[in-house]
């Protein structure tokens, strides 16, 4: 049984090579989604085999089904771009007997790098991952932020996906394009949230404790220590965001609504 090969980019020309050749080691085709990338993202992905569908960012799910419009096979792979395979998971693919298997999607562990270093502590491992699924039976759901792939029958292997999510740790706080707190607030806003002036701080305390202590950050020295803080800061940023939109209808006007993203 043959699988089509999903990713969505925005000026990933550093990623997409590896991501793509990482793909084609299970893949028979591979299907990229692009949101407007002004690098050399498309010429790549092109010269790569790869099939490029242009799309104006619609927010995470609704941008990952989109290449299910354009797949030949039933069986989908999802990637980010700066995600890889393993070789463990790469076998672990193969030996799925796809045309027979009860089972309507797969999950992998996600091994989440800040440079060179696993960051084993804070929730970011094992931080189970449903990428490759039937599309004819599940996709993402279709949520703007963090979705995921539902399945009433689905399998765990203990194969890693290597996620190389920050180059360093000035990238957790500041990497170019993320704005989770600003996009987070306005939805709540538009929700009609509200918060209050203690809003930003209990729910970086929150934020803090949960990572640092329930989620064992302590045990990743400063990596760890300083995950729990780039936490707490984007919780806090968010909720003072959400009071901001609230209180000065000035700032309220800077800002579009109707299309976050």
């Amino acid at each position: 049984m043959k699988i089509s090969g999903n990713i969505i980019t925005l000026n990933e020309e550093a990623n997409i090579t590896d991501c793509i050749n990482s793909l084609k080691q299970v893949c028979d085709e591979i299907i990229v989604v692009d949101s407007g990338s002004k690098d050399k993202t498309i010429e790549i992905a092109q010269s790569l085999g790869a099939k490029v569908i242009h799309q104006v960012y619609l927010g995470d799910g609704f941008q990952k089904n989109i290449a299910l419009k354009e797949v030949q096979y039933n069986w989908v792979l999802s990637l980010d771009a700066d995600e890889r395979l393993t070789e463990e998971m790469i076998k672990d693919i193969r030996s799925i007997d796809l045309e027979s298997t009860k089972f309507d999607a797969f999950s992998f562990r996600r091994k989440n790098m800040i440079g060179s270093r696993w960051i084993k502590h804070c929730g970011w491992y094992p931080d189970n991952c449903t990428r490759l699924y039937n599309h004819k039976k599940t996709k993402f759901k279709e949520v703007k932020q963090h979705s995921s792939v539902p399945a009433n029958s689905l399998k765990t292997f203990n194969s890693d996906i290597i996620h190389f999510s920050f180059k360093n740790i000035g990238e957790l706080f500041a990497k170019p394009g993320r704005n989770f707190s600003g996009r987070a607030a306005k939805i709540m806003f538009a929700k009609g949230k509200k918060a209050n002036s203690f809003s930003p701080f209990l729910h970086g305390l929150n934020a803090f404790i949960r990572k640092y202590i329930f989620q064992k950050g302590f045990l990743g020295g400063v990596d760890g220590m300083t995950i729990a803080l780039s936490s707490a800061i984007n919780s806090y940023l968010k909720y003072a965001k959400l009071l901001e939109f609230q209180r000065d209808k000035s700032v309220t006007e800077q800002n579009e609504f109707k299309n976050i993203w």
